[in-house]
């Protein structure tokens, strides 16, 4: 019986590309009437602070709230992550359209591309950020090539999620 850790089961992850597009997990707020600005992407801390044992490259694509993140936008991303060497991708990407753009990135060959976000920014204690990340680095790294969304502490594949906003979370369409 092969074992889960099989090398023919996980890929090696030779360099991890991130892009960031803004959403909550990148959010700074000003004040409690909810005034906000999309910041400086955190991700690049965060594994730096947990000491990560692979190397990752961050491009800083937009500073969008998801809301706002339209099909050029997308189109934008995917070209992106075509053109880049890795095959290993985590974007991070507000919650509101992430399924949507998830959709338009699965039609890239041979990459496999995990988006994750966070329901509070990661500048907030207790935010979500820091596990939602974990999740996603141990997909990109255990999923064969397509994309997925990982959220909530579960991985989806793109047209089997939806948001339930007022619920707050990710579940099964």
């Amino acid at each position: 019986m092969p074992s889960i850790l099989s090398p023919h089961l996980i890929s090696p992850m030779e360099n991890l590309l991130i892009i960031t597009t803004g959403g909550t997990i990148d959010k700074v707020y000003f004040d409690a009437k909810s005034d906000y600005q999309v910041g400086e992407p955190q991700i690049g801390k965060i594994l730096s602070d947990l000491g990560v044992a692979f190397r990752f490259h961050v491009i800083p694509l937009l500073r969008k709230d998801s809301l706002f993140i339209d099909q050029a936008d997308r189109e934008l991303m995917r070209a992106t992550i075509a053109a880049q060497s890795e095959r290993h991708v985590l974007v991070t990407h507000g919650t509101d359209s992430m399924v949507e753009t998830a959709k338009v990135l699965a039609s890239i060959p041979d990459k496999t591309i995990v988006l994750t976000g966070a329901l509070n920014p990661a500048r907030f204690a207790g935010s979500d950020a820091e596990f939602n990340i974990g999740c996603a680095v141990g997909a990109v790294q255990a999923l064969p090539p397509g994309a997925y969304l990982a959220m909530n502490g579960r991985i989806w594949q793109p047209d089997k999620v939806r948001k339930n906003v007022d619920a707050n979370r990710f579940e099964a369409a």
